[in-house]
């Protein structure tokens, strides 16, 4: 259990350095610098004095050699400083921390709900002995996974905001603020978390042991809930640990159709206007929230199926 751990955190710290070592390359060589972007931006048309562009150069250190620049970066970063915004001037520290909660309860918000929506569905449409009614369950997941999110967010907008007046369609004004967001997130979310929980479902009492119990006399709900659904949740789960990271990244497509003031509109202007800090601050804590998810969702395995073992030098399976 001790090399399973430690095996599982040296992969986080390198997913962290990947993520990181990643955006700042990619960033670097986009065509122009922040410096001149934001020159541009602020500038009005009016000519920049080339000295003041290399002196703001000099002073966030774009003047240096990209390795040198990757070093000093990594360097600090490893320190928890990200320096300061090159567009605002403010800490990144202290930009992230003031957009972060809005993001954070957003997708929690939308996290609840694919759980339990998607699970629930996935339950139901292997529970029932109606055949129209599972088919009909079954073939909701896919749909949901298809339908691209921004044009939920539009619908809901539409539907529930401009002709219903029940939930504000912009802003971040207390919890009715959240709900559209959150079911906009959770609709593809939880029709994966359906898919996946509805197939281990069925393929689970499929399987021998199902008959045992029922030989035994369990009931229906008791296999149901007790022994299929533990054997076909570590998939389910892993979907849930790897869609929290995906969460994040929607944000900033949700965040923009609701006009929200969170991390994705950050990241969002922070890429518009190359601003390397800041954008590696918020590249740095979403892999932190990615790692940290998917290191509790392994270190979960080994409780759910005492047959997971850590193998060294290969994956984690079944023995």
């Amino acid at each position: 259990m001790r090399r399973y751990v430690l095996r599982r955190v040296g992969q986080a710290v390198g997913v962290l350095w990947a993520a990181y070592t990643v955006s700042f390359f990619v960033l670097y060589y986009l065509p122009g610098d922040p410096i001149s972007a934001l020159a541009g931006a602020s500038s009005d048309a009016v000519p920049v004095d080339p000295a003041q562009l290399a002196a703001l150069r000099h002073e966030y250190g774009y003047d240096k050699p990209v390795l040198l620049q990757y070093l000093d970066y990594l360097g600090r970063a490893l320190r928890g400083d990200f320096g300061d915004s090159v567009s605002t001037g403010r800490s990144v520290r202290d930009t992230i921390v003031d957009a972060l909660p809005a993001t954070l309860q957003l997708t929690a918000a939308a996290i609840v709900l694919a759980v339990v929506v998607g699970g629930g569905l996935a339950l139901l449409a292997t529970y029932t002995r109606h055949r129209w009614l599972r088919q009909l369950l079954l073939s909701l997941p896919p749909l949901g996974v298809s339908v691209p999110t921004f044009w939920i967010g539009l619908m809901l907008v539409q539907l529930f905001s401009f002709r219903q007046h029940w939930f504000p369609a912009f802003g971040n004004d207390g919890v009715a603020s959240i709900v559209l967001p959150a079911v906009t997130l959770a609709i593809p979310t939880g029709a994966l978390v359906a898919q996946v929980l509805a197939k281990g479902l069925l393929t689970a009492l499929d399987q021998p042991y199902v008959d045992t119990a029922h030989a035994k006399g369990a009931g229906r709900i008791r296999i149901h809930l007790r022994h299929a659904l533990r054997n076909a949740s570590l998939p389910a789960l892993t979907i849930v640990g790897l869609l929290t990271g995906q969460l994040l990244a929607s944000s900033v497509v949700v965040e923009t159709v609701f006009a929200r003031n969170g991390l994705g509109r950050v990241t969002a202007a922070a890429v518009t206007a190359q601003d390397l800090p800041l954008v590696q601050g918020v590249v740095v804590l979403g892999a932190l929230i990615f790692v940290l998810v998917n290191l509790v969702v392994d270190l979960l395995y080994p409780l759910l199926d005492p047959r997971i073992v850590a193998v060294p030098g290969r994956r984690v399976g079944v023995a």
